[in-house]
């Protein structure tokens, strides 16, 4: 997102605030971390590398980049200082590996938020936004758009780990001086999203595998849908969050464009960008953890943040798979 766009949309709210990126050398947390800078921030960077890279944050300037865990009490601690918001980034992604991994994804996603709330109380912040996931619905019974008022019916250990840190975000607004809010992101993808692990998002898995010749795959019959959602607006959900005059008292709000898009059509667009329409995806058995449908409802959105997203699923793909072009080369 330009520069000009961010300022015409957030003018100088940020101008000179201190504020902590948990995982801002990451794929959503570096396009945070540059929209906070731009806007005059001045912006801490913690990150463990271990899904991260100081590449994503060599085009843009931050105040201070620390690497460490959020496992680490002490330099949590040092980075929360002096700090007016936290947005809570850092995590272990991947819904398959976390189905390998269960009591490392606990360790990280839940006690490592317990850790970041903890310091960001002693702080004094004012705020921390959490990086929360759809993946907290499950696989309702009900059809159509998901809304914040559906229990949480979580299908993997990720999924579950992401449900208890909305959990302790609510009570910390609850028990102390300190105001949070969940944003339940749907299926982000953008450029800097990392295409070589085994156990990449589907956008970054079709363009690393087109591009490289080869067939996607797809993990059932590609009939499941998702609602794709560019990077930039869980940006702007972020620092529309931030602002809010009101508090926002724990709440979990959706993040999304409120457009369904198949995995079978996912496939056949990103050919057609990358001029591939030969390549006919190959058809794998479904993995343990995943859901059919994802489609957000963003009534409590647009009421409690004022949001609409930014960028849409055309021009957001778009953008993306010519970035994955550029990189291939």
């Amino acid at each position: 997102m330009p520069v000009s766009r961010w300022r015409e949309f957030h003018g100088t709210a940020f101008e000179g605030a201190r504020v902590l990126v948990t995982g801002g050398a990451g794929f959503i947390g570096s396009h945070l971390s540059e929209a906070l800078s731009t806007l005059g921030a001045s912006v801490v960077v913690l990150d463990s590398l271990e899904g991260g890279s100081t590449e994503n944050l060599s085009s843009f300037r931050i105040s201070q980049f620390i690497e460490g865990s959020i496992l680490d009490e002490q330099i949590l601690s040092r980075c929360a200082r002096g700090c007016e918001f936290v947005f809570h980034q850092a995590a272990l992604g991947s819904v398959p590996r976390s189905v390998e991994q269960p009591r490392r994804y606990q360790e990280v996603n839940a006690t490592g938020t317990l850790n970041v709330l903890e310091a960001s109380r002693a702080a004094g912040v004012r705020r921390v936004m959490f990086a929360a996931s759809s993946s907290a619905y499950g696989d309702p019974v009900e059809p159509g758009a998901k809304s914040e008022t559906i229990a949480p019916a979580p299908r993997s250990p990720y999924a579950a780990t992401k449900v208890a840190g909305e959990a302790l975000l609510a009570a910390y607004s609850a028990c102390y001086e300190i105001d949070a809010v969940s944003l339940r992101y749907f299926n982000i993808f953008g450029p800097r999203q990392n295409a070589n692990s085994a156990y990449a998002a589907v956008i970054a898995a079709f363009a690393r595998a087109i591009l490289s010749g080869q067939r996607p795959v797809i993990f059932g019959d590609g009939d499941q849908s998702r609602d794709f959602t560019y990077v930039a607006n869980a940006v702007h959900a972020n620092l529309l969050a931030a602002r809010r005059d009101k508090p926002l008292d724990g709440s979990a709000i959706n993040v999304a464009c409120g457009q369904s898009v198949s995995v079978n059509q996912l496939a056949a667009a990103m050919a057609r960008l990358l001029g591939c329409d030969t390549l006919k995806p190959v058809y794998e058995p479904v993995r343990q953890g995943d859901v059919k449908h994802s489609l957000a409802d963003l009534a409590r959105a647009r009421r409690l943040l004022g949001y609409e997203p930014v960028v849409g699923f055309e021009e957001g793909l778009a953008a993306t798979v010519a970035w994955y072009r550029e990189q291939k080369r």
